[in-house]
């Protein structure tokens, strides 16, 4: 029974162990990792220890991936692209579920097409460029953000410190390229540009600095001082080096490195860091943003020994640690899931197998997509901060420190979000908080820029190649007072649009070194859209003089702020309108004629109303009462009335009627006097509108715009219009009728109108513009300009210089802008509060007058109706109206003596009785 015992015993433990076997045979004992790295290089050192280091901590915990181990086969590449193509090659034939790497994007563009097609992924956290798109490249995942947000980041600094043009170095090679690709992007959306790409050789390649101070040399010859290097930390040390050896690290240049520079930075031992942050003082860089943590503070503790003191902790070595990481996350999600790692041969390669190369011996991942939607899918919190990947695969919450190297080592003066942009709180605060990308909420801390200033850097000198600015000026054949030769010489200009731009230059805090080059013949005007286009060939590098701001021209150059207005007008010849024996009734409208005249008849008759029970002057036959109110009322226009007035109601309206005539009369006067003195003109050309639709010819001055505007906006038939090249053809025109009008500009207009008589503006203008000066799109000295010239206009220089070109007049009267209603006529708005007053005052002393008369009426005749006997109604109304029409129309004086009378007859009756 013991023996039995014994053997059941035995056989319980081997199907035991067999059972365990079987359960372990599902789980792979090893699951292979490749990476691809140049060990020789900053990130490959970097990346080799941060990866072991996550490898040991993965298989440290054999819960985690319950038996199995990861396995990461790092290949040292040694900068060889060949090399990486067949590693990565042996890395699919080895049954590898995911490659990190690899390190440069001119690989990962390479090697993606493998991992596409054998369902590997590929993890890198080094090559970045955004145009490793995941819609091509499906089995590459970016496991660290995006170039895109690295340049989206230098954009919005660029723009934060007000700079347009910027100069981009880098190698050529994918990541820098396309990097650089992806800035110009944000900068055209941000009005800014690239001017010009100085492109080096690739990294790996280039071994002297002498096509790096070939591209110097070049920058130093160009207009922006702002420099974006976009690098790796090789060929960027040579960049400074020699950078600095020309002298273009002192004053007035900006210096803008992207992360390699801190990567270098960082992982410099510390006791040197000093020395090279002095050598670079004012260089802007980069760091991709990772929040504090204690992880984060830890693994650096731990840095120090896992690298034996070789090597500095940067960025990326976090995201190589992280990197990892992700992949034991998704090889321990798959296995959970029960599926089985396996592989298989890809059925495209079987006409391949045999020969030496043996293509046909690489494996197709079976679980790949699988794997790689567990990748895309990790949600966890690294060394790096929260790892997440959006839909796009973008990184989540992507944010930069921004460093200013200074002299004691680096400085940082803010953050970039993708959240909120420009800040200097840290991105963790402001997630949290609703996105706020005005510029008002941008904010960096003060810099230390090259040559040890802390004021901004405009950004842009004059090219240093020993070329003045050519500026085009038009060589006009009239209206010289605007722009014209001094003495016959071809570089020496004169007139107001000259003055203007002198006086401008001198308010820059910088020496514009200038010179002048006609455009044209001078027999005639040129053409100024051809004038303006020879800025956008680059003939000039701006124009200046009477160039109109218009909308075709705004297209192609950027003008400074206007500094005179303009606008087109309609100059016609008039005649005196004074000349007529009916001006003495041009001071009033026919509305205030009228109502003028109705208040002398209704004051006229008020007064009698009021006066006639009680004044004999307004008694008599009604023929010679018509007449006294007639008299009365238009006598008061010259205080000439001799009727007086006795009651008090009387007085008062007259009285305020009399202050009414005198504003009146008053105004009259003088405005009779105007139209008598002033030249009053008459055209019947009335403005824009009457031109357009009358038949007549239109002249415009040549080279003016006028003439398109007239034929595009107000379809005017071009064989109404008439071409005139000077004043004079102006006058000749006008006066012979060979045009019935000319549309120019107001300025020249004014200029005309002040040296030939007889003729005026009809109207007002019919366009709004102004006169700038033109230079190249972009340009920062169209803005200094702008700020120049209003500067001008505040100080009152402007004023004069208008005053000394353009202030002068030789006819004997102005030719002013007449408009079709005559501003010397006095309307009646302009009085009703007059009329009013008057009328009011009108009406209460009626309505106290009749409430007092209709009292007393009925004082005077109650007696009698209480004798009456009662007659029917009709009949009393009769009667009751025609007494009291009699009782107003009788003398208040006889009214009270029979009254009197009435009185002492009823005081008789009762003694009597």
């Amino acid at each position: 029974m013991f023996w039995v015992l014994v053997l059941l015993s035995f056989l319980i433990v081997l199907s035991g162990d067999g059972i365990v076997s079987e359960g372990a045979s599902s789980r792979p004992q090893d699951i292979n990792v490749g990476a691809i790295f140049s060990l020789g290089t900053l990130y490959g050192k970097v990346a080799d220890i941060a990866l072991k280091a996550a490898e040991d901590d993965v298989n440290s915990d054999p819960t985690f991936l319950r038996g199995s181990k990861l396995r990461i086969m790092m290949y040292d590449a040694k900068r060889n692209g060949f090399l990486s193509i067949m590693k990565a090659l042996q890395f699919m034939e080895t049954d590898s579920v995911a490659i990190i790497g690899p390190q440069t994007s001119i690989m990962a563009h390479v090697l993606s097409y493998l991992a596409n097609e054998l369902n590997v992924p590929m993890c890198s956290f080094t090559a970045l460029d955004p145009s490793l798109s995941p819609l091509q490249f499906p089995f590459f995942v970016q496991t660290a953000p995006s170039d895109l947000f690295l340049m989206r980041a230098i954009a919005e600094m660029i723009t934060y410190y007000g700079w347009s043009d910027v100069i981009a170095l880098y190698n050529d090679d994918d990541n820098s390229r396309n990097g650089v690709t992806s800035l110009g992007d944000e900068l055209e959306g941000r009005r800014c540009k690239i001017s010009y790409k100085a492109v080096l050789p690739l990294d790996v390649v280039i071994k002297t600095p002498r096509e790096i101070v070939e591209e110097l040399v070049k920058i130093q010859g160009m207009e922006s001082r702002v420099i974006i290097v976009n690098t790796f930390p090789k060929t960027g040390r040579m960049i400074f080096k020699e950078a600095k050896r020309l002298g273009m690290m002192g004053k007035g240049y900006v210096w803008i490195a992207t992360t390699w520079m801190t990567s270098l930075l960082d992982s410099a031992k510390p006791s040197s860091l000093p020395k090279v942050a002095e050598s670079l003082r004012g260089v802007l860089t980069l760091r991709i943003h990772t929040p504090e943590s204690r992880k984060k503070r830890d693994f650096a503790a731990r840095w120090k020994t896992l690298s034996n003191g070789s090597v500095g902790l940067n960025v990326y070595g976090l995201y190589a640690y992280d990197t990892v990481w992700i992949i034991a996350r998704a090889v321990k999600r798959l296995l959970d899931s029960g599926a089985n790692i396996s592989f298989s041969s890809d059925s495209k390669l079987d006409h391949l197998k045999g020969g030496s190369l043996n293509l046909g011996a690489l494996s197709m991942f079976d679980q790949g997509q699988q794997f790689l939607d567990y990748i895309v899918k990790t949600k966890m919190s690294g060394l790096s901060g929260p790892v997440q990947f959006l839909p796009d695969r973008s990184m989540v919450q992507p944010a930069y420190d921004i460093i200013n190297l200074v002299g004691g080592g680096l400085k940082q003066i803010g953050y970039w979000s993708n959240h909120s942009g420009l800040s200097v709180i840290s991105p963790e605060l402001l997630f949290s908080k609703p996105s706020n990308r005005s510029s008002s909420n941008q904010h960096l801390d003060n810099v230390t820029w090259p040559g040890g200033g802390s004021v901004t850097p405009r950004g842009w000198v004059f090219p240093n190649n020993g070329r003045r600015l050519r500026i085009g000026v038009p060589n006009r054949a009239s209206f010289k007072d605007f722009v014209s030769r001094v003495n016959g010489s071809s570089s020496q200009m004169d007139g107001y649009s000259i003055n203007v731009f002198e006086a401008a230059i001198k308010l820059l805090s910088y020496p514009v070194p200038h010179e002048f080059i006609l455009f044209g013949n001078g027999l005639k005007n040129p053409n100024y859209n051809d004038l303006v286009d020879n800025v956008t060939t680059g003939v000039f590098d701006a124009v200046v003089g009477d160039i109109a701001i218009v909308t075709k021209r705004t297209r192609i150059v950027d003008f400074t702020q206007p500094y005179i207005e303009s606008g087109l007008v309609v100059v016609a010849p008039v005649t005196k309108l004074n000349d007529t024996p009916w001006a003495f009734l041009r001071p009033f409208t026919p509305p205030m004629w009228a109502v003028t005249a109705a208040f002398f008849l209704i004051v006229g008759s008020v007064i009698w109303i009021l006066e006639h029970r009680i004044n004999d002057e307004f008694r008599g036959p009604p023929r010679t009462q018509i007449v006294t109110i007639l008299w009365f009322s238009f006598s008061t226009m010259f205080f000439s009335h001799r009727e007086n007035t006795v009651s008090t109601l009387g007085r008062i309206v007259l009285l305020i009627w009399l202050f009414v005539v005198l504003i009146i009369t008053s105004s009259y006067t003088a405005s009779l006097t105007s139209i008598l003195t002033v030249q009053q003109l008459n055209s019947p050309i009335k403005g824009v509108d009457t031109l357009i639709s009358s038949s007549g010819r239109v002249g415009f001055q040549i080279g003016s715009y006028a003439e398109n505007y007239m034929i595009d906006e107000l379809n005017i038939a071009r064989s109404r219009l008439v071409p005139l090249g000077s004043p004079k053809e102006y006058a000749t025109a006008l006066q012979n009728g060979t045009v019935a009008a000319i549309v120019d500009e107001r300025p020249y207009v004014d200029l005309f109108l002040s040296e030939f008589c007889g003729f005026a503006i009809r109207g007002q203008e019919f366009t709004r513009s102004g006169w700038g000066f033109a230079f190249p799109r972009d340009s920062p000295l169209a803005v200094d300009m702008s700020t120049a010239i209003l500067g001008l206009s505040e100080t009152g220089k402007l004023q004069k210089i208008h005053d000394k070109w353009l202030s002068k007049s030789n006819c004997s009267n102005l030719n002013g802008s007449e408009s079709d209603d005559d501003p010397e006529q006095l309307k009646l708005r302009s009085f009703w509060g007059l009329f009013l007053l008057c009328g009011i005052a009108c009406f209460i002393a009626l309505f106290i007058y009749f409430f007092k008369i209709v009292r007393d009426f009925c004082n005077h005749h109650k007696p009698e109706e209480e004798e009456a006997t009662v007659p029917p109604p009709e009949v009393s109304r009769s009667k009751t109206l025609q007494t009291f029409l009699a009782y107003f129309d009788e003398k208040e004086a006889e009214s009270n003596r029979r009254l009197k009378r009435k009185r002492n007859n009823d005081d008789l009756s009762l003694k009597s009785s």
